[in-house]
C-alpha cells in the first residue's frame, strides 16, 4: 500500500488496516518460527506498510496540535 493511497483513507480505515496487517505479521512470523512460511520477502513488505501507516496516523496527530496551538 502506498502512501498516496493511505492519505486517502480515515483515522478509522487507517487504524483498521494498522490492525489487520499487525495480525497477518504475527501469523508469518509464527510460520517462520514452525518453518512454514513461503514467502519470507511479505514479513519485510508489512513491516513496510506498518511503518507507513503509523507514519501518516503521528503526521494527522501533529497537524492536529499545530492547529490548537494557534
Amino acid at each position: 500500500m502506498k502512501v498516496k493511497e493511505i492519505r486517502e483513507l480515515t483515522d478509522e480505515e487507517i487504524k483498521a488496516k494498522l490492525k489487520e496487517a499487525k495480525e497477518e505479521l504475527f501469523n508469518l512470523k509464527f510460520s517462520q518460527a514452525t518453518g512454514n512460511l513461503e514467502k519470507p520477502s511479505r514479513i519485510r513488505d508489512l513491516r513496510h506498510t506498518v511503518a507507513r501507516l503509523k507514519t501518516v496516523l503521528k503526521e494527522r496527530e501533529n497537524a492536529a496540535k499545530v492547529v490548537e496551538e494557534v
